[in-house]
């Protein structure tokens, strides 16, 4: 085996590849990370505070929440890269493993977050789409944008992330799947749809009332996870996967009120996209002709950096930029302007030879880009014209221009000081089967954390096997529950026990929040509603709070009224109820989660009839209790 892995992985190094589907991976993943951030920032005093607003833990939190948000930013457009991921990485690994996150508010997909975040530090996710692309450029403007290659990576940095993030992932998740008696009947995606706490907003009722095509969809789930990570990369089941696992989690995006899970899954699919589709679609989009041409002063610094960076944005490549001293003499349109004057302003030609210059070129790139369009627009609108033509005049008479010869020091261009550059670019290249085989220990050694989390949580734990009762057995599970902890911690290895039995079994009752207003009118607050489904935004992590840790088959009386008192104080706050004086209703309603398909299901549980089993009451900002003594007789 180990010998099969290093031929591949040596095979796949020195395999170049488009960096399209890595620079989408990452803009992607910086944008579920900023939604991210902008949640928990709205959530952050019902996340990290023992009574929101009224006991404030952190209140210097929301400025680490924003200092991350920059450096999502960061990764989003692509700019100091490695600094970016760097930080993120360690942002994940603070926020979901030292505060309240990870014991009451688990995302769900912090884990998937935290190691998708390690393989970005080793990605070349710099090469597309990107600010450092440019500034690179930038750096040496006296090079012209053409005599860069386009940009290429090795095969292995799209291979070795999806077999580790979304192959471990699958074939984990499979293992604790088995064990379920709703996902051995076909009805894995069945059920959590048909409970008022999990579902979203849109009504699937049409689709989940069809017995066939959920067990298709639930048993197509299971061989695609148990499929996948042993058939990925075939060059021709590779379609098949990446439109099977879209389709998988766009439905859990859509279906599910765990929507951050599937799009941070989504988010590594541009990277399973076949190489080849990238150049079909750079066909497609990209212009075949420049629809402008746009002459400049190629001994102009400021223009030369000016033509960059129009180029660097012009992603469907409609516009052709040339220097003006060498190829204006090539269109018999500009032969009537002399050179000096063509050299002050900058000059362009459109498919019908009309001629544009100053202000007025601006414009047409701008129309000519498309996605610009707008901008466009509004340079054209008076007023707003003559201010940009103003200040376009003070810039482009003020320029510097410099005249060359062999005497000139021509800028140094600017380093790549990206991890993937000295591992596979300097290093790799000198020693490529080092390289390879360090790899494939490292390949190895992550198998192995996963296999040790797959045994212990989806086999022993399942199972019921007692390790403790010899005296190897027990020295063998503490050494698998130290690499769990370090794996989990720093890589995201983690078991993916999703919605299993053990969840749904005995989940017979939901509970609700209501207040009394100031006329003495009930009404439900905006966390839970009258169907018992969870309104947005109190999804993602605060719904996994509510219904996976307070409201559990067997409710924790202590546990529910913790998170009773952080909704009531939370949701209070924010519509303005008095916690001087205030009281709330908690009601229940019994639902059922079947393991067999029942038609209508879902309606079934949203009708159910409410009826209320008690009252929480704040009086001067203290909680007090009106419960019944065990939740779970109810």
């Amino acid at each position: 085996m180990y010998a099969l892995l290093y031929s591949k992985i040596l095979a796949l190094s020195g395999k170049q590849a488009p960096a399209t589907g890595i620079g989408l991976f990452r803009i992607f993943y910086g944008l579920v990370a900023l939604q991210e951030i902008i949640f928990i920032f709205y959530f952050n005093h019902l996340i990290f505070d023992p009574i929101p607003y009224i006991d404030v833990e952190f209140p210097t939190l929301t400025f680490f929440l924003c200092l991350w948000g920059i450096v999502i930013g960061f990764i989003i457009i692509g700019y100091r890269y490695q600094f970016a991921v760097a930080c993120n990485y360690i942002f994940w690994l603070v926020f979901v493993n030292f505060t309240t996150m990870q014991r009451d508010f688990d995302g769900g997909f912090d884990l998937f977050m935290t190691g998708a975040g390690f393989f970005l530090l080793f990605m070349p996710g710099e090469r597309a789409f990107s600010i450092d692309n440019l500034r690179y450029k930038l750096s040496t403007p006296f090079v012209h944008y053409s005599t860069y290659p386009k940009p290429t990576v090795s095969a292995l940095a799209y291979y070795l992330p999806i077999f580790v993030c979304l192959g471990f992932l699958y074939i984990d998740s499979d293992v604790h799947k088995i064990f379920a008696e709703h996902w051995r009947n076909g009805l894995g995606a069945w059920l959590p749809s048909t409970q008022p706490y999990f579902v979203s907003a849109l009504d699937m009722s049409v689709i989940l009332n069809n017995e066939l095509l959920q067990k298709m969809i639930g048993y197509t789930i299971m061989i695609f996870q148990l499929t996948f990570i042993f058939f990925f990369f075939k060059r021709r089941l590779r379609p098949v996967f990446l439109l099977v696992g879209i389709g998988l989690h766009l439905g859990i995006t859509l279906s599910l009120n765990i929507y951050p899970f599937g799009l941070a899954m989504l988010a590594l699919y541009p990277m399973l996209v076949p190489f080849a589709w990238w150049q079909c679609l750079n066909n497609r989009f990209t212009a075949h002709q420049p629809v402008l041409t746009v002459f400049y002063d190629r001994q102009c610094p400021l223009c030369s950096r000016t033509v960059l960076t129009l180029n660097h944005f012009d992603i469907f490549k409609r516009i052709t930029f040339k220097n003006a001293q060498d190829h204006a003499s090539e269109y018999s349109a500009l032969a009537h302007i002399d050179n000096q004057t063509l050299l002050t302003d900058l000059y362009a030609l459109d498919q019908h030879n009309n001629i544009y210059s100053g202000l007025n070129t601006y414009i047409q790139i701008c129309l000519k880009m498309g996605y610009l369009f707008p901008v466009g627009l509004i340079l054209r609108l008076p007023g707003i014209y003559q201010l940009a033509q103003a200040k376009y005049r003070a810039i482009a008479d003020s320029r510097t221009r410099l005249t060359c010869d062999t005497r000139c020091t021509l800028p140094e261009p600017l380093k790549n000081s990206t991890w993937y550059h000295a591992l596979f670019e300097q290093y790799g290249a000198q020693k490529p089967k080092t390289l390879a085989r360090k790899i494939t220990k490292i390949t190895v050694a992550l198998l192995i954390l996963q296999i040790n989390c797959s045994v212990h949580y989806g086999l022993i734990y399942r199972l019921k096997i007692n390790l403790n009762q010899h005296p190897v057995t027990a020295a063998i599970a503490q050494g698998s529950n130290a690499l769990l902890m370090i794996s989990r911690i720093f890589l995201g290895i983690a078991p993916h026990a999703l919605y299993l039995h053990d969840h749904f079994a005995n989940y017979h009752r939901i509970l609700a929040i209501t207040y009394l207003d100031k006329n003495g009118n009930e009404q439900w607050l905006p966390f839970v509603n009258q169907q018992g489904r969870l309104l947005a935004p109190n999804w993602g992590r605060v719904q996994s709070m509510w219904a996976n840790i307070a409201i559990t088959p067997t409710i924790n009386d202590q546990r529910v009224r913790k998170f009773i008192m952080k909704v009531t104080a939370f949701w209070g706050e924010q519509i303005g109820i008095n916690l001087n004086n205030a009281q709330f209703q908690i009601k229940l309603k019994k639902i059922d989660a079947p393991t067999h398909w029942v038609y209508d299901q879902l309606h079934k549980n949203m009708a159910a009839p409410w009826v209320t089993v008690g009252t929480v009451t704040w009086t001067n900002k203290i909680i007090s209790y009106d419960l019944p003594a065990n939740m779970n007789a109810l």
